[in-house]
């Protein structure tokens, strides 16, 4: 697929890894297409019984890479990191993540969709969109009060701070936490399991839990990836991301 998004399958588990460590695994819209392709791949090959999507130890991913973000922002639902958003719903087999260090926005909204995570314990989620003048994406804004209840998701998304692998865990977003050094390990075993079951009747599991609120999200998906894109060019947003590459903090009292 790409150097920086590795694809192998063996033993049924196709494994999907996130190679840019030196840059946390900051997603460019090259690796959006990688991934978009890879995931493809999954639904579509039949010896694929389950998908793992991992980086390293130290990195899951620290979300978009804010200096190739700026000079190509999705304008269009074309763009590569809208196509992932409206491919993540559809997926059919069972997808396994493998999450250690920094797991900001995509990041952290791209777990939503996962039906099995292993966090490491230097795991760390962020969903900092308000804080970037954006709004939630990924069914974020409908998944996350489903998955956490309103009040915590509102208090994850509205301040869009930090949070532990401790939290995922107690909230639901992480099924397991463990050391970094056993990250891979653990959820390797995880879909090897899963490779060895019933394909069609995991598969058919998986679409009846999803199934019932299907159509809302892939409205979600839409009705933020809109809004998402709007807010590109809002004032705010401006601000944000000025702030940011001069290294300071933004002051929002002037924007609308």
């Amino acid at each position: 697929m790409s150097d920086l998004v590795k694809v192998e399958l063996r033993d049924g588990i196709l494994d999907i890894v996130l190679n840019r460590p030196d840059k946390k695994n900051a997603l460019t819209a090259d690796m959006y297409r990688a991934l978009v392709a890879a995931f493809h791949l999954g639904n579509a090959e039949a010896a694929a019984r389950v998908i793992l999507i991992r980086g390293q130890e130290s990195a899951f991913t620290a979300g978009n890479d804010l200096g190739d973000f700026l000079n190509n922002p999705p304008q269009d639902m074309d763009a590569p990191v809208m196509q992932l958003l409206r491919l993540l719903p559809g997926i059919a087999k069972p997808l396994v993540a493998a999450v250690g260090g920094p797991a900001v926005g995509i990041g952290t909204t791209l777990l939503l969709h996962c039906d099995y995570v292993v966090a490491a314990d230097n795991a760390r989620f962020q969903l900092p969109f308000v804080n970037l003048g954006l709004c939630a994406e990924g069914a974020s804004s409908f998944l996350l009060p489903l998955l956490v209840g309103q009040r915590r998701a509102a208090e994850l998304l509205l301040l869009g701070e930090p949070f532990g692998a401790a939290q995922a865990l107690d909230m639901g977003l992480a099924n397991k936490v463990g050391a970094p050094n056993e990250l891979v390990a653990a959820a390797e075993e995880v879909a090897a399991k899963l490779a060895a079951k019933p394909a069609a009747a995991v598969r058919a599991t998986k679409q009846l839990m999803k199934g019932h609120w299907a159509d809302a999200v892939r409205n979600a998906v839409d009705a933020e990836a809109r809004q998402f894109m709007e807010r590109l060019s809002s004032p705010e947003a401006k601000e944000a991301f000025q702030a940011f590459l001069e290294k300071r903090q933004p002051d929002f009292s002037r924007c609308g």
